[in-house]
């Protein structure tokens, strides 16, 4: 009794964030039952908020090797659910999807089987040569946990103005509403009526910039998957356009119940939902490629499935002239591969004296630099020549110390690259044969420097050193980048609307 209730208050405190005194008092617990699955898991949890991701790593490695989880099967299903979360995060995301299937197959509720699901699909999308019949594995399990939904029937309405239903998590100063923000709020009223159904209870001030310019708002947040349907269906919704995908706090399941006419993903995640009640899918020209990786219909834009909204004040460009080439990349490190890292290698030691700028919060503690430094070290690379920067609110400005950056593979960049033209950087891409990985190359492609996305690995690091020794070049890009991607039809938002308007109206008759 004595040990649960020392538990308890430590939980207590975690709850409250209070994560040294949670600890402190978890020591008190270690001293009876040290390989207590518990106290364990706990203690991973709080190394999990204070970003320390190497302990957290260390933590479960103890947990599976002390834990009989034959007998301790919830607490097991957690401890693999966050190591594959922490697995994600340092980069090792194929042993990342695999936990979260296992994960999975230990849960008993259907939101959070799905939940895990979708969690091993986003990490699938950092790893290389992941098939389209691997992602289909992944969906098969996907729609199986939503199989015994009876959708409604089909219904199309005589409304005077077409009504469109937007559900999202992300409702907020978030990277989705750069890209869906001037279309959320550019509509013409007199032919539309626009819906939000926002899943989070998170707002801003960008939340409220939104409220304010569409015809009705509501909070979905607090409701199940069935009830948020039904009041979907009750707004006789036309189309419903979900902008998460398998995106951290989605609401997918909402669609398997059909609420609306047709529906629509995009915008916010990269790759198919995998479900057959999804008829679309929002892409371009440039990102189309390879239909076999998606179960929906792919609607190809004539020049950007997006238009980029700049919700927040981009600094004055104004490029460091030194002596060395600086590339640099502030891309989520999840998505930086063994072979990336081999490419930064063989373009460092081509470029005499250059170095490269890395900043993401996997950064901000000690302990994750000396494991990623450990990585670099082990791949071959110059970590003398490397710099680990931790995340700030002042990153933007930090673009003026890059001369160029280095793009991610097989998951691109997408508001890391706009912001960087935005700052007059240039970004060398890889493209590749899917929708996601030709993100960037599309984004290049509108700006009119599509010469910067590559075919091939040779091709990138080619790039990147010709670049790097065209100094009158890059000078050029450093100057007119931003000017360039301003003028482009990435910022068009007034024919980006009115397109998507008429697809609006061609596919939903």
């Amino acid at each position: 009794m004595e040990i649960l209730e020392t538990y308890s208050a430590a939980l207590k405190e975690y709850r409250a964030k209070n994560y040294d005194k949670s600890l402190q008092i978890l020591n008190e617990v270690k001293k009876i039952a040290p390989n207590w699955a518990n106290t364990i898991l706990l203690e991973a949890f709080i190394c999990r908020d204070k970003e320390l991701y190497v302990s957290e790593i260390f933590l479960l490695e103890k947990f599976f090797s002390v834990v009989d989880i034959s007998k301790e099967k919830v607490a097991a299903r957690d401890a693999y659910s966050l190591l594959a979360s922490v697995f994600s995060k340092v980069g090792r995301s194929v042993q990342a999807i695999d936990l979260f299937k296992i994960s999975s197959r230990l849960e008993t509720d259907r939101t959070e089987i799905g939940q895990e699901l979708s969690n091993a699909l986003f990490a699938a999308a950092s790893v290389e040569n992941f098939s389209a019949a691997d992602f289909e594995k992944i969906y098969a399990e996907y729609r199986k946990n939503l199989a015994d939904i009876v959708p409604y029937p089909k219904t199309l309405y005589q409304h005077k103005k077409l009504r469109v239903g937007y559900l999202s998590a992300d409702f907020c100063l978030h990277p989705v509403m750069f890209f869906a923000y001037n279309l959320i709020t550019g509509h013409n009223k007199n032919l539309f009526d626009i819906y939000c159904y926002s899943a989070t209870e998170k707002t801003d001030a960008v939340t409220e910039n939104i409220k304010n310019s569409v015809t009705v708002w509501r909070d979905i947040s607090t409701l199940s998957n069935e009830d948020a349907a039904k009041i979907i269906r009750a707004d006789e919704i036309d189309i419903l356009v979900d902008l998460s995908g398998h995106s951290s706090g989605n609401r997918l399941p909402i669609m398997a119940y059909r609420p609306a006419t047709v529906q629509i993903s995009g915008l916010g995640y990269m790759n198919s939902t995998g479900l057959h009640c999804v008829d679309y899918f929002l892409s371009d020209v440039n990102c189309a490629a390879d239909t076999n990786y998606f179960t929906e219909n792919l609607i190809e834009m004539d020049h950007s499935h997006f238009c980029f909204s700049p919700l927040k004040i981009y600094p004055a460009i104004n490029h460091v002239e030194k002596n060395f080439i600086t590339f640099g990349c502030f891309n989520n490190f999840n998505k930086v591969t063994d072979s990336i890292l081999k490419a930064w290698r063989e373009i460092l030691n081509a470029v005499p004296n250059s170095k490269l700028i890395l900043k993401n919060k996997i950064f901000n503690t000690e302990e994750c630099r000396k494991f990623i430094l450990e990585r670099l070290k082990n791949l071959g690379l110059n970590t003398e020549q490397i710099e680990m920067r931790r995340f700030a609110a002042d990153y933007l400005e930090q673009y003026n110390e890059i001369d160029i950056a280095l793009d991610t593979f097989p998951y691109n960049g997408g508001v890391t690259t706009c912001e960087a033209l935005l700052m007059g950087v240039p970004v060398i891409s890889l493209r590749g044969d899917r929708h996601g990985n030709r993100m960037t190359y599309s984004i290049l492609k509108n700006v009119g420097v599509e010469e910067l996305a590559t075919s091939n690995l040779n091709e990138y690091i080619q790039r990147a050193i010709y670049l790097a020794n065209d100094k009158d070049l890059l000078q050029v890009l450093h100057k007119n980048l931003r000017t360039m991607f301003q003028n482009s039809p990435l910022t068009d938002s007034k024919n980006y609307v009115r397109e998507i308007e008429e697809i609006y109206s061609v596919i939903v008759r």
